[in-house]
């Protein structure tokens, strides 16, 4: 297997160090959309699609002016997804699956481009989309998606329970994440030579994953606003730490948003 680092959506919201811990506070921090594509033997995995191709042509549409306002994402058509698969010599159309965290939009937008993928995601995360749940844009999946849901059932994996490898798709397995959302889950995969796992939003900044306290103010009060299950998220946050501390040797553990997180594991890819 052979995993690619992508960053497939920057964005510049307002706050400098109260959201991003870097130096400066008048300035715009700096927020990732960290995905993996996966090069294994029975075709492309994408992990996360970032916000898609319509974020570029037509943002208002796709991510409705809140979002636009709120995290201002640059409009860079060369991260997208698709334009980067293309940039490693590969082809958008050999995508055969796409693991998600969850449905926000920007995990999710970009399953547009990838029309032909099956999509996988926890029921729970479906049924809420399904169901209408004001978080998720619908326009983002008129096309369709090739829906595959799975149960928050399955193995125990490092000390997690109901951990469901997904059938079709080796070495790749949903783990239960719930509070960000009701169905988000974490991905983990092997890549042969360890465990990598993308939490998604189950936390946001690289060392709240050690100290809960080293979030920056900023963050930690929109990570909060943004919540659906205040208890889950804690407690899910509380078994990522102990997860690290007593399995860091093998499992690498990454956050969706943050840069850091980002840069670290991209730049050992590359080594």
């Amino acid at each position: 297997m052979r995993v690619h680092h992508l960053n497939c959506g920057t964005m510049r919201p307002i706050g400098g160090r109260l959201v991003d811990g870097e130096p400066g506070l008048f300035r715009r921090a700096s927020l990732v959309c960290h995905c993996l594509l996966l090069e294994t033997d029975t075709g492309l995995v994408l992990i996360e699609t970032g916000m898609g191709s319509p974020a570029v042509t037509d943002p208002a549409r796709w991510l409705g002016p809140w979002f636009l306002r709120q995290s201002n994402p640059l409009n860079r058509p060369e991260e997208t997804a698709a334009a980067q698969i293309r940039a490693l010599g590969l082809d958008p159309a050999d995508v055969r699956d796409i693991v998600l965290t969850h449905l926000d939009l920007d995990h999710a937008g970009g399953l547009v481009d990838f029309p032909d993928a099956r999509v996988h995601v926890y029921a729970a995360e479906l049924a809420a989309l399904t169901a209408g749940n004001r978080r998720y844009r619908p326009v983002q999946f008129s096309h369709g998606p090739q829906w595959i849901s799975h149960a928050d059932a399955g193995e125990s994996w490092f000390g997690f329970q109901a951990v469901r490898e997904l059938p079709g798709v080796p070495d790749v397995a949903l783990v239960p994440l719930a509070g960000h959302t009701l169905g988000h889950a974490g991905v983990a995969v092997d890549t042969g030579s360890g465990w990598l796992l993308n939490a998604g939003d189950a936390y946001f900044f690289h060392s709240e994953i050690d100290d809960p306290g080293s979030i920056p103010a900023g963050l930690a009060m929109f990570e909060k606003h943004v919540q659906t299950l205040r208890g889950p998220r804690v407690e899910n946050q509380r078994r990522l730490r102990e997860l690290r501390r007593e399995h860091g040797g093998e499992v690498t553990i990454f956050a969706s948003h943050d840069q850091t997180d980002f840069e670290r594991l991209s730049q050992r890819s590359r080594a």
